[in-house]
This record gives structure tokens, C-alpha cells and sequence, in this order.
């Protein structure tokens, strides 16, 4: 029953839905992730200036990297070598295409989240795709936003938390022969740490170890596309090739490519999912629309850098044979190609790097479950509680326990869950486009920072309390205008 509804999802109305809210929004929006596209390095060095610390806001910075950090996990390594074991070289060129038009529908999914983002007490806000269902759906539709709020708890918070622990510790398991009892203890007390700090210790965190992590991954492939110099060019044919079938053997076939490269690209970078959208509202930002740009950025991060980079690791080594590969998959591939590149400690960095990615992900899972439990109940601290609880307890749980039948469960469940954003994100694309033309307004009338006006959205059920400038930045950004007007070149 769970195969047949996975592959009814993923294989026939998840593709159809993700091709019509990418490619919609990607031409609606006049290509908006290629326009603003340089303006997204623009946006995260103005976010640093805010004054997060003294008013107990986050930046746009810190909710990029938390963000960073769940897109950017196993999937990224095992995942794409799946991809490629299953749908060949050519699911990579499909992985791209559905990562350049999934910026469209992240920028769509974060600028809504912020647009209907709620103002909290301590500084912080809250929001997500519950909150736009519920707000700009209007009333009769928070029981949707009530399914959507069960569903990110029991893939996110509960299935995938156990997942990642389970991959982790068996990676250092095969890498290390550290026990995964062990592991999973140690896995169990760092989390436990972090997540009784709330959303601002996770994000000091992740603002310190994703960095680390992406920067130390780009650093391994830059070597090995040094050693591989002239092969780049015959690699990338193979890939473009392969998507088409224009190669002899492709492993499932173009169905196989597509699919597999649908699948992973989803599952990899998470847009349309609506899992991105509960961080990319914590940021302090002048309009929703810088959100939406730099988390278009965080998906072309996670596809068309990071599991691009695991592909060319893959392609580029002796081990992979189209012909012959049912032995070696996931991990395991990643590991061996890049032990066929730089010698037996390849394997060992790979285990390093899914440690990495696997404990910045529970941590951003685990937000995610919070941010689900405070749809139902954002005061009552015991409810938060028992779930940091429950997380440690999956965290040990998880690592010393096979879950393959909870695999196929957190599949059904992610499918559910992108199904029911992906319908929201078709009903609420007038708003969206409501918000970037306002965005585009702005820019085209020489404003260098456009500054959200809650007042001219009233009708669309905005918290206005969301979005209250600090004095001090009202200040910065006036005279950053006046500086920008009185020397153009500047801009």
C-alpha cells in the first residue's frame, strides 16, 4: 500500500504539480531567480548591518545557513549516487532542471512565509506554510494548515530525525567501527544541548558549522576536478546525453533519469516541499521578497553546487560502470570514487562530511517540528519539552535501529506534505506575484533597499506587528538611499 501511494505521488502528480508552480512562477514572475540573482550577495551583506543582537532578531544570513543546513544533507551525498545508480548520468541533468525552476517556487514558498510571518515576544517571528494557508487562505482553511502542521511534525520532527541518526551512525560505524550505540549516544547529548537554547543557539550553531562543512566538501571536489582536468568536458556530454538517451546505456532509461532526477531534486533542496519556508520567516528582513531571493540562492547551493558536486566525484572516477553497478550504491559509491581519487582517507572524509550534514540537519529538523507544535500551541513550554525529549530519544533510538519500513512511511508523508504546499503555493500565487512587483516597483524607481508598507497589504491579513522597522535601521537604510542617489556608481 505505502509503494503504491509513493509512487503515485512522486511518480505522476507531484511532477505534474512541481512542473506547473516552477515553470508558472519561473515565467510569471519574468525568470525572477536569473533577474535577482547578483542582488542575492547584495541582500546578505545589508542583513548584517540589521541590528539582530540588540533587539533579539536573526538575520537573513543566520536563516540562509539554517535553511543551508537542512537542504544540504545525505541526500546530497548518498542520494545523488543513488540517483545515478538507479536513472544514470543523465538524472543529473534532470536534478538541475528541477533545481533551476524549484528557485522560482522556494522564492514563491519564502516570500509568502515571510509575507504572513507572526511576530513573537522575544524578538523572534514564526510562519511557514501553515501560517499562509491559515492567514491568507483565509479561516475555512485552517484545517489545512492544521494537516500540513501533522505532517512536517511526524516526516521532519519525528521520521527523518531518526533517519539521519541512523545514517550517520552507520557511516562512522563502517568508517570508524565506533559502535552505533555510541554514536547515537553522543549524537543524542550535542542535540540535546543545542535544542533546549531555542532557535537562536541552533542558529549560532549552524552559522558556525555549515560554513565548515559546505566549504570543506566544494574543497575535496576542487581537487578532484584538478587531478581530472580534461575529463570535465566528456563528463558533462555523458550527463547531457544520458538525459536524452543518446548513450547506449542510461541506466533505467530516460523514465528512470527523469524520475530519479525529480525525486532527488526534491527530496535534495526541498522546494515546493514547503519545509524551508518555517526558517526562511525567522529572518529580519525590509520586505519578503529579499527572503525569497536569498533562499532561491540556498537552492542553487544545495543542487547545482553541492550534489553537483557529488555527481562529478561519482563520473569522474574509475569505479563507475553503467553496465555494472547493482553492488556499489549510496554511500558506499560516494565513498569508493572518491577513494579511486585521492587515495583510502576518501572514504573516511565521506563519513566526516555525512556526520556533518547528518547533525546539522537533525537540528534543523528538529526546528521544524517546534515550529509545527507552535501552530497548535505557541506558549505552552511543556509541549516543547516533551518534543525536545522525544527528539533525544529518536536521536539514540535511530542510530541502533533499522528503519527501512520508517523510510517508506516518511516517503508517503513528504509526498503528502509537498502535495498539500504545492496546492496552497497555486492558490496563493496572485499574492506572491502581489509582493514582488511591489519588490520590482521599488527597485525600478531607484530605491536601492525596498521597505515593506504592511498598511497597502491590510487585505491580505498580514501581521503588521511583523513588520516594525527598528529606528536605527529606518536610519541606515534612508542614508544608504541618500548615498546611492547622490553617487549612482556606487549602487
Amino acid at each position: 500500500m505505502l509503494e503504491l501511494l509513493n509512487d503515485l505521488l512522486w511518480g505522476k502528480v507531484l511532477i505534474a504539480l512541481l512542473v506547473v508552480v516552477g515553470i508558472g512562477f519561473t515565467v510569471a514572475s519574468r525568470f525572477v531567480q536569473f533577474r535577482y540573482f547578483g542582488r542575492m550577495f547584495r541582500i546578505l551583506s545589508a542583513s548584517q548591518a540589521f541590528q539582530r543582537d540588540k533587539h533579539g532578531h536573526l538575520s537573513s544570513f543566520q536563516a540562509l545557513l539554517l535553511s543551508v543546513a537542512g537542504r544540504v544533507g545525505g541526500g546530497n551525498i548518498a542520494g545523488v549516487a543513488v540517483a545515478i545508480t538507479l536513472g544514470g548520468p543523465g538524472a543529473v541533468f534532470w536534478m538541475w532542471v528541477v533545481g533551476l525552476m524549484g528557485m522560482a517556487t522556494s522564492f514563491l514558498e519564502c516570500s509568502l512565509a515571510q509575507t504572513y510571518k507572526q511576530a513573537e515576544a522575544d524578538g523572534t517571528y514564526r510562519g511557514g506554510p501553515a501560517h499562509y494557508i491559515a492567514r491568507g487562505m483565509g479561516p475555512k482553511w485552517k484545517w489545512l494548515a492544521g494537516v500540513y502542521s501533522v505532517l512536517l511534525l511526524m516526516t521532519f520532527g519525528f521520521g527523518f530525525t531518526a533517519l539521519q541518526s541512523y545514517a550517520v551512525a552507520t557511516s562512522v560505524d563502517d568508517a570508524f567501527g565506533v559502535p552505533v550505540l555510541a554514536t547515537g549516544i553522543a549524537l543524542a547529548v550535542l542535540v540535546g544541548v543545542i535544542i533546549f537554547g531555542g532557535v537562536k543557539r541552533i542558529a549560532r550553531v549552524t552559522e558556525f558549522l555549515v560554513p565548515i562543512m559546505a566549504g570543506s566538501y566544494l574543497l575535496i571536489t576542487a581537487v578532484v576536478l584538478a587531478l581530472n582536468l580534461e575529463q570535465i568536458p566528456d563528463v558533462f556530454m555523458l550527463i547531457v546525453n544520458s538525459a536524452f538517451g543518446l548513450e547506449p546505456v542510461v541506466g533505467g532509461g530516460i523514465g528512470a533519469a527523469i524520475m530519479m532526477g525529480v525525486k532527488r531534486g526534491l527530496f535534495s533542496n526541498e522546494a515546493g516541499l514547503g519545509s524551508a519556508p518555517n526558517v526562511a520567516a525567522i529572518a529580519y528582513v525590509p520586505h519578503p521578497a529579499n527572503q525569497g531571493v536569498v533562499q532561491s540562492f540556498s537552492v542553487f547551493i544545495d543542487t547545482l553546487i553541492i550534489c553537483s558536486s557529488t555527481a562529478f566525484i561519482i563520473l569522474l572516477s574509475g569505479i563507475y560502470d553503467p553496465a555494472g553497478m547493482s553492488d556499489v550504491g549510496g554511500v558506499a559509491l560516494t565513498q569508493s570514487a572518491l577513494a579511486d581519487h585521492v587515495g583510502d582517507w576518501g572514504r573516511s572524509f565521506v563519513s566526516i562530511a555525512l556526520l556533518l550534514f547528518g547533525f546539522s540537519t537533525i537540528l534543523y529538523n528538529y526546528y521544524l517540528g517546534e515550529n509545527s507544535i507552535s501552530f497548535f500551541s505557541s506558549a505552552n513550554l511543556k509541549f516543547f519539552n516533551i518534543f525536545r525529549v522525544t527528539v533525544i530519544g529518536l536521536v539514540c533510538w535511530g542510530a541502533t535501529t533499522d528503519l527501512g519500513t520508517v523510510f517508506g512511511f516518511a516517503d508517503v508523508t513528504m509526498g503528502l506534505l509537498a502535495l498539500v504546499n504545492l496546492i496552497a503555493l497555486l492558490c496563493l500565487f496572485k499574492p506572491g506575484l502581489r509582493v514582488l512587483k511591489d519588490f520590482d516597483r521599488q527597485i525600478a524607481a531607484g530605491i536601492e533597499q525596498p521597505v515593506f508598507d504592511a498598511a497597502r497589504f491590510k487585505d491580505m491579513n498580514v501581521d503588521a506587528a511583523a513588520w516594525t522597522i527598528e529606528p536605527e535601521d529606518i536610519e541606515r537604510i534612508t542614508t544608504q538611499e541618500t548615498v546611492s542617489n547622490e553617487h549612482p556608481s556606487r549602487t
